[in-house]
């Protein structure tokens, strides 16, 4: 009885770690064999005498990291992060740069002068929140809606625009959409298009870095809740648990996969809730609150680094914007959802509210650095849009480091076919 009683302990101490709620224990007649668990190499866990599903609603959802509340208040004054008022001016100004960028590149690609365009609106928290807490040693796989972390890194404004304008200046060399930015110096791998490819690829390299010798940085895998149904994030969630890779795998869940909302995109407790299965440490956070994602960052990070193994950091916002140039969200949800979050829970009223409190906010002093933003950016685009794009011949030239003898011939056909037809293409356009 002694052993079957200890099993039986074993058990429970099992669904309280899993914070399986106790009905389920009562329900289901739980009784250990003897004392005995598993040797299987699969799985190690208790044996017991009755078949019994443990059911989603019977395990309580991962909590979310809340610091600031709405009005900018600090509920728990231990989880203050203390950053200076220089820090957190940064933090606030970084936002609105971000912020009053997309506003005016958004128009720019209404009125035809580029091809495309993604806002950030409603997740500038999350990306700044994050890039804080991080090293610009760590590397930093994105998706497509992280601009927020190069503002913080310190990608000019002009970088922006030459990249959104696919100029000579573009340090892509214009091959990538807009919005798909890159920077070695800012260890910021180049964004592609298709969701999730990026995932496995972060844990890779997380995983070439974890062979160096004394290493101190880790890689950032941003994405969104609608990338994690791709095959690609299974496949890096596993390998990154299996081969303890310094991994943050950074899910921004803004509610909408383009049209589709979370609710029918997943089923489940969210993205965090795959974390655990998978054997991966958690945690779950207000993504509009710029201090609690902060801390939970620099938590995941001291973690991978120290126990060299990955972590899942899911932070919960809305997606004020449209998905892209390419999108209505208001066929799929109404006027009045979208003000709430784009006002009262919007991550910048919700920053600039606790710097009222601190004496840190100077409402003239902030108009007139909008001010400048604004004047900075159009003067920018003015500038972007008259730059020569790339030299064309740089389609085979860029790819390989000797021209096959393929992208020879195809390059020697399409000079023939320009010579010939020099009024059907924009060759002014490019630079010789």
């Amino acid at each position: 009885m002694l052993s079957v009683s200890r099993s039986a302990k074993s058990i429970q101490n099992v669904l309280k770690r899993f914070k399986i709620k106790s009905t389920l224990v009562r329900n289901c007649r739980m009784v250990a064999f003897a004392g005995h668990t598993s040797v299987f190499p699969g799985a190690k866990a208790a044996f017991v005498s009755q078949p019994v599903f443990v059911m989603p609603k019977d395990i309580e959802s991962i909590p979310i990291y809340r610091v600031l509340d709405r009005d900018g208040k600090i509920q728990d004054l231990t989880q203050d992060p203390n950053l200076s008022k220089e820090t957190v001016q940064k933090m606030f100004r970084d936002m609105i740069l971000l912020n009053t960028m997309d506003k005016i590149l958004y128009e720019s690609q209404r009125q035809g002068r580029i091809s495309f365009y993604m806002t950030n609106f409603g997740e500038e928290a999350s990306h700044i929140g994050s890039a804080a807490a991080l090293e610009i040693r760590d590397v930093i796989y994105g998706q497509y809606r992280e601009a927020g972390v190069l503002v913080w890194r310190g990608f000019s404004i002009e970088q922006f625009i030459d990249q959104c304008y696919g100029n000579e200046a573009d340090v892509g060399k214009g091959k990538q959409m807009p919005v798909h930015y890159g920077s070695k110096d800012l260890n910021f791998i180049t964004i592609s298009s298709p969701l999730a490819t990026q995932m496995p690829q972060a844990v890779g390299a997380a995983y070439a870095m974890k062979r160096r010798k004394n290493n101190d940085a880790c890689v950032v895998c941003y994405f969104g809740e609608g990338a994690a149904s791709e095959g690609d994030a299974h496949a890096a969630f596993n390998f990154a648990a299996t081969l303890h890779c310094p991994v943050i795998l950074f899910c921004r869940n803004n509610g909408f996969a383009i049209s589709t909302p979370a609710h029918e995109q997943y089923k489940g407790d969210g993205i965090a809730g795959r974390g655990p299965g998978y054997g991966i440490a958690t945690i779950r956070v207000d993504g509009t609150d710029v201090f609690a994602v902060y801390n939970a960052m620099k938590l995941c990070r001291e973690y991978v680094l120290k126990e060299s193994k990955p972590a899942v950091l899911e932070a919960m916002a809305y997606r004020v914007g449209h998905h892209s140039t390419s999108d209505d969200s208001t066929a799929y949800r109404s006027s009045a959802e979208i003000e709430v979050w784009n006002s009262v829970e919007h991550p910048i009223s919700k920053l600039k509210n606790y710097m009222v409190k601190r004496n840190w906010f100077n409402e003239a002093e902030e108009n007139e650095f909008v001010k400048d933003i604004r004047k900075r950016v159009l003067k920018q685009i003015s500038i972007s849009e008259k730059k020569l794009k790339p030299n064309w011949k740089e389609l085979f030239t860029d790819v390989y480091n000797d021209v096959p003898l393929h992208l020879q011939e195809q390059m020697n056909e399409l000079k023939r076919n320009i010579e010939e037809n020099k009024s059907y293409y924009p060759v002014k356009n490019f630079k010789v």
